[in-house]
C-alpha cells in the first residue's frame, strides 16, 4: 500500500511542528554560565539601582544656588572642604559657599544637589584650598539619583528573555550569583547515508564527507542547543535503529536526521521511525527543502531533514531552529525579514517557495539589496557560506526579474517575536 505523504506550506508545517513541542524544565546555573541562556523565572529587584545618590562625573559637589551665576568671565570662588572617592561614605556636609571634590560613584554628600565638572573648573589651581567654578548648574546636574536605573520591587527581566552581556550584568547587580533558566535541549544528530563517510575518512570512489551531521550540530549549538553527534547511520535498518537507540540512551531531547525522509529505494529512516514510534512524512511546499518528517520516537520528537547539504540547512532554519529556541522557552522564533531589491534574475517555482542564497547589502541610499551567491543547486555548501540571508520567491510561475522587491529572512540577525 502506497505511503501517505501530506503535502504542505511552510508556516503550516512550522506550526504543526511548535505545537507538539514543550519547553524543558529549568535548572539554576552560576550568573556567567546563564549567558546565552533563557530565564525560566521573572527577576524582581529587591533594592535600588544605584541605592545611593552618587556623582556621574568627576568633579566639585555643590549647592547649584551658589554658582547659578558663575561664567568664565564671572568665576565663582568656593572652599574646597573635603574631597570624596567612589567606595567611601559621605561625611562632612556641603555648606553655603563650598566644595567637596568628588570622584565619580562617590556618594553625594549632604548639603549638596548638583556636580560641577573639573573642565568647568580651574581645579584648584589659583588660590589653596579654594577651587573657582566657570559655568553654573542646575539642581540634579551629574547626579544619579537613588533607583534612577531600577527601583525595588520592579521586575527588570521577564521569564523567556535571551541572557546577554547586559543581563548578566543586570543580575550581578541584583546580587544574584545564580539564576534559574531553561535546560538547553539535548539534539541527536544523525546523517544517514551508505555514500557518507566521517570528515577524517579518506574518500574513495562514490563516497563523499559527512558534512550535513556538522552543520547541522553546528547550528544546534548556535541556537543554544547541545549537539549529540552520533556516527554515521548506514542503509539498513539495523544501522538506522542502533542510532536511534544510541540517542535514546544519551537522553536526547530531540532528533534531527538528514536523509532517508525521501522517495527512494534506500530511505530507511521512513520505515524506522515508523516501527518505533508515530511518524507523518511531508512534501513540503519549499525549494530547497522538500521532503520532510516529522514525529515521536518513544516520545521524543524527531525532525526529519532532507539529504542534501542546503535543502538540510535551509530547512533546519524553517523547522528545527523556531523548535530548539522554543524547547528554550524563548518567545522570539522568528527570523526578521527586510525589503529589498533583487539584483538577479531569478527563476520561481509555480508550487514551492524558493529560499534563495543571497548576499544582502545597503546601497548608497540605504536601500536593501540582495544580490545571489551564484548557483543555487541544493548541493552547493559554499553558496550557504556566502550567503547572510535567504531572499524569499513566493509561489507564482517563470522568471522573477532583477529589479523586483522580495522580501529577504536575514540568517545572522537575532530572532524577533
Amino acid at each position: 500500500m502506497p505511503e501517505e505523504v501530506l503535502f504542505m506550506e511552510v508556516w503550516q508545517a512550522r506550526e504543526e511542528i511548535l505545537s507538539q513541542l514543550q519547553v524543558l524544565e529549568p535548572e539554576v546555573v552560576p550568573v556567567l554560565d546563564a549567558l546565552g541562556r533563557t530565564l525560566a523565572e521573572d527577576i524582581a529587584a529587591d533594592e535600588d539601582i544605584p541605592p545611593f545618590e552618587n556623582s556621574a562625573m568627576d568633579g566639585y559637589a555643590v549647592r547649584s544656588a551658589d554658582v547659578a551665576q558663575a561664567a568664565p568671565h564671572a568665576p565663582v570662588a568656593l572652599d574646597v572642604i573635603a574631597s570624596l572617592a567612589a567606595g567611601e561614605a559621605a561625611g562632612e556636609a556641603v555648606r553655603p559657599q563650598t566644595a567637596i571634590r568628588i570622584m565619580t560613584g562617590a556618594p553625594m554628600p549632604p548639603g549638596a544637589d548638583a556636580v560641577v565638572p573639573f573642565e568647568d573648573t580651574d581645579e584648584g589651581s589659583g588660590e589653596p584650598g579654594r577651587v573657582r567654578i566657570l559655568r553654573g548648574v542646575r539642581p540634579g546636574a551629574n547626579v544619579r539619583r537613588a533607583g534612577e536605573d531600577v527601583r525595588r520591587g520592579e521586575v527588570v527581566l521577564q521569564r523567556g528573555t535571551l541572557l546577554r552581556p547586559p543581563e548578566v550584568g543586570l543580575l550581578a547587580s541584583l546580587g544574584r550569583s545564580q539564576v534559574r533558566v531553561t535546560r538547553r535541549p539535548r539534539v541527536a544528530v544523525i546523517a544517514t547515508g551508505d555514500e557518507l563517510v566521517d570528515i577524517a575518512e579518506p574518500l574513495t570512489p562514490g563516497k563523499i564527507r559527512n558534512s550535513n551531521g556538522y552543520s547541522n550540530a553546528a547550528q544546534v549549538r548556535k541556537y543554544g542547543g547541545e549537539p549529540l553527534l552520533l556516527p554515521i547511520a548506514r542503509d539498513t535498518m539495523t544501522a538506522v535503529t542502533a542510532r536511534i537507540e544510541e540517542g535514546l540512551a544519551r537522553g536526547a531531547d530531540l532528533f534531527l536526521t538528514s536523509g532517508g525522509v525521501s522517495m527512494g529505494d534506500y530511505d530507511l529512516v521512513k520505515r524506522v521511525l515508523h516501527d518505533l514510534g508515530h511518524i507523518d512524512f511531508w512534501q513540503v511546499r519549499m525549494q530547497p527543502g522538500k521532503p520532510m518528517a516529522f514525529g515521536h520516537i518513544r516520545g521524543i520528537p524527531l525532525i526529519g531533514l532532507p539529504g542534501n547539504p542546503v535543502s538540510a540547512m535551509v530547512a533546519f532554519e524553517q523547522f528545527a531552529r523556531p523548535a530548539i529556541l522554543k524547547m528554550q522557552g524563548r518567545r522570539a522564533l522568528r527570523k526578521p525579514e527586510v525589503e529589498a531589491t533583487l539584483l538577479d534574475d531569478a527563476k520561481a517555482y509555480g508550487d514551492r517557495v524558493r529560499f534563495l542564497r543571497a548576499i544582502v547589502a545597503q546601497d548608497v541610499a540605504g536601500q536593501w539589496t540582495a544580490r545571489l551567491t551564484g548557483p543555487q543547486g541544493s548541493g552547493i555548501l559554499s553558496s550557504m557560506v556566502r550567503a547572510n540571508g535567504l531572499a524569499i520567491i513566493p509561489k507564482q510561475e517563470g522568471k522573477v526579474p532583477a529589479g523586483t522587491r522580495v522580501w529577504v529572512q536575514m540568517l545572522d540577525w537575532p530572532e524577533v517575536e
